[in-house]
């Protein structure tokens, strides 16, 4: 994939200037498909890094210093900058660099071109211009649980019409902050051609001295996949945002206060849509129309959708403890018991965190945790370890989350079922709670205590649709039959005949 600054390039050249295939081919030294590629791509999401077993040509490490180097020097007169010889020599005496002046020299010729040409004009969301936004997080007070919690909100906010768009979330790190974004474009059917930030943590990486940012990955890709132009704050300006903020300030006061009950977070928020859209039906406090008669002309001049929704997720490969835990932003999750002391990858988003395994198929499915060392525990994976050791099982946090049923069933098993049962539990678990399968123990245990084997058919049936056969009754009533006796009248009787 070619650099990130060389797809911006490329993709502005096309699509913003309308310039062709082999124009820009022959001014990057690209071939004309590479172009259309990165012109015509759609889709920026994040895939899980496989290792590579090929080896980086000798210039790949250094390139990142390089680049740096170059960046440094032309802000500079060109009698003071750096020629590739030195550049070669400061490789070789600060890194130990192997590679030829030449294979220096090359590179430098060619990046030079590329970052002397690369489009600076990103356009700037002035307050008139339709279609551009600003985005800020806000906090504000709810009532989960019967306790007051404080969670963030984002607000997308547009200084043409002065409408807006708010979610609230469980943080204010990277995954939210574009999952708030993207379920914000999704549903306005548009992306804003140009959005101001503040230099958020989840976007901005560093601050350089010349006032440039250092996006983080995932911002920078979330940006190429959807097209728009990002303008941020000088550092301790918020007035250069000042609408987003008053916005920001008009939500919380008019909407979240005072604190509301939350019971399921994606439905509050679903709620919220209609509460901004309402919103609208007042006129501009400047002008003489209506917001959401200004907000048509922001939404005339969205950029289109790309044709696939980004996946805010990040991977990383993390290495599990020896009992299967691995740990993200000081909470553990468990594993598998196979992982135990070994790496795993671990996709995570704003709400799950998944277990990937070699072959990037899902082993289990957490929610995600906020706040610190806090555990989350799936016991699946760990029922076939555990029927090894049965004894275990009552002194696992396993058996206290189990329902009662179930309780009493374990208590009730010898040494040869309790290991059975929790083998069913392994397999029964994967793909369904313990509803039915409590429902099966219940039905199973009507004359008394089930095998295992009885439990398992009662599920399958339930879950086949079959349910369990009633008492067969007569559609018509039957004959009254003579009651039958036993006993030795008959004999008696023969005995009578015979004295006769």
């Amino acid at each position: 994939m070619l650099a990130v600054a060389e797809i911006k390039y490329i993709r502005h050249e096309v699509n913003n200037k309308d310039c062709n295939y082999a124009d820009v081919a022959k001014r990057t030294g690209k071939d004309p498909r590479t172009i259309k590629k990165y012109a015509d791509m759609e889709d920026f999401n994040e895939k899980p890094k496989i290792k590579q077993t090929r080896v980086a040509p000798v210039i790949g490490p250094v390139k990142f210093t390089i680049d740096e180097w170059l960046k440094e020097d032309l802000k500079k007169k060109k009698k003071f900058r750096r020629t590739a010889k030195r550049i070669w020599e400061q490789l070789k005496e600060q890194f130990g660099f192997q590679g030829s002046d030449r294979t220096v020299r090359e590179y430098i010729s060619k990046r030079k071109v590329e970052l002397l040409n690369e489009a600076d004009e990103a356009a700037l969301p002035l307050e008139s211009i339709p279609g551009t936004a600003q985005v800020d997080f806000g906090e504000a007070p709810f009532i989960y649980g019967g306790e007051e919690i404080v969670l963030p909100f984002l607000v997308v906010s547009f200084p043409n019409s002065n409408a807006f768009y708010f979610q609230v979330f469980p943080s204010q790190n990277r995954e939210c902050f574009l999952e708030g974004l993207k379920r914000i474009f999704h549903y306005m059917g548009g992306v804003p051609k140009a959005i101001r930030f503040d230099n958020l943590s989840p976007a901005v990486k560093k601050v350089l001295p010349n006032g440039e940012r250092q996006l983080t990955d995932e911002f920078q890709n979330f940006v190429l996949h959807y097209g728009f132009e990002c303008e941020f704050c000088n550092p301790n300006s918020g007035n250069e945002k000042g609408h987003v903020e008053a916005m920001v300030k008009y939500v919380r006061n008019n909407f979240l206060l005072p604190g509301l009950h939350i019971i399921e977070l994606d439905q509050l928020n679903k709620e919220l849509w209609e509460k901004a859209e309402k919103d609208r039906s007042r006129k501009h406090y400047q002008k003489e129309f209506l917001i959401s008669e200004l907000f048509e002309e922001d939404r005339t001049a969205f950029l289109v959708l790309p044709a696939k929704e980004y996946e805010c997720v990040r991977y990383e490969t993390l290495k599990a403890d020896k009992y299967g835990y691995v740990k993200v932003d000081l909470n553990l999750y468990s594993t598998s018991p196979r992982y135990a002391l070994k790496k795993v990858l671990v996709k995570i988003s704003y709400n799950t965190v998944e277990i990937l395994d070699e072959e990037q198929q899902l082993v289990v499915s957490h929610s995600r945790l906020y706040g610190q060392y806090r555990k989350s525990m799936k016991w699946q994976p760990y029922l076939n370890l555990m029927a090894k050791r049965p004894t275990a099982l009552k002194y696992t946090s396993f058996f206290e989350q189990l329902p009662t049923e179930w309780k009493d069933y374990f208590d009730a098993c010898n040494m040869v079922e309790k290991p059975a049962a929790l083998r069913l539990l392994s397999i029964i678990l994967k793909d369904h709670d313990f509803s039915i399968i409590t429902q099966a123990l219940v039905t199973a245990s009507e004359h008394g205590h089930p095998s295992v084997d009885a439990i398992k058919q009662v599920f399958y049936q339930l879950i086949n649709g079959r349910g369990i056969r009633s008492e067969i009754k007569p559609k018509m009533p039957l004959p009254e039959l003579p009651e039958a006796t036993r006993g030795l009248e008959h004999y008696d009787q023969l005995h009578r005949g015979g004295d006769a």
